[in-house]
């Protein structure tokens, strides 16, 4: 396999996993486009391909970084509730005492990257280490 379909097949597998994830939490496609950063040129029609397995995200720096920030995000949440996968659907949309009532997922839409940043921050103690702890870099951009 060469190096080109290495990299479309990894991205049908994130585009995959990403669009799971997003349908779990019961997304509308505007919704998604703007969670993804998507460009303008990607309608959100496109999302049907999406789904479908007939295209992949693009190829764009912003999509690839939310796109692992939902995924990991995604993990943390089967870590926290490993005997109860509808955890992940629910605690989404529930108002959280640590983010002032608000959900995370209008978190996310109000404050974009940083609101991703935040939310897996708070699911994943490794990923606040790594923003926060010795290395003290950025890890929104």
């Amino acid at each position: 396999m060469s190096d080109e379909q290495k990299q479309q097949q990894a991205m049908a597998d994130i585009t995959r996993a990403v669009m799971n994830l997003l349908d779990k939490w019961k997304l509308d496609n505007k919704t998604m486009h703007e969670i993804l950063a998507m460009p303008d040129d990607v309608r959100t029609r496109s999302f049907a391909s999406f789904r479908d397995g007939k295209a992949v995200f693009p190829n764009h720096p912003d999509v690839l970084r939310r796109s692992q920030y939902l995924l990991r995000i995604a993990d943390a949440l089967r870590t926290a509730y490993p005997m109860n996968p509808k955890m992940t659907g629910r605690w989404i949309h529930q108002g959280q005492r640590r983010f002032g009532g608000r959900t995370p997922i209008s978190m996310i839409l109000k404050d974009g990257e940083t609101g991703l940043v935040t939310v897996l921050s708070e699911l994943d103690c490794t990923f606040a280490w790594d923003c926060s702890g010795s290395k003290a870099v950025s890890c929104a951009k």
